[in-house]
């Protein structure tokens, strides 16, 4: 994703989350990664120390992993921090 148009996605979605959501408030992040044990401890660490319930799905042929997080946060800032962060380990995808 070009950094024009994540900076426009991310823009819009800050929008959409401040209209539709008393924060704080509970968030889901879905990811699905490559069944690579190094990415989703690196996903797990992003957010350590922040009470995030992860659940973790594998594929029926088990080539990927299916990430789900539950997690409270302060406000769309945070929610698109996170997004950043995971964002830049190399083959993660954000549903």
């Amino acid at each position: 994703m070009a950094d024009q148009d994540s900076e426009e996605f991310y823009s819009r979605l800050k929008e959409q989350l401040t209209d539709s959501t008393t924060w704080p408030s509970d968030y889901l992040y879905k990811f699905i990664v490559l069944s690579n044990k190094e990415k989703i401890e690196r996903i797990h660490t992003i957010f350590d120390n922040t009470g995030a319930v992860i659940q973790l799905k594998k594929s029926k042929n088990g080539k990927y992993t299916s990430v789900s997080i539950m997690v409270n946060l302060s406000g769309p800032d945070e929610v698109i921090a996170k997004y950043k962060e995971v964002g830049a380990i190399e083959g993660v995808i954000s549903l």
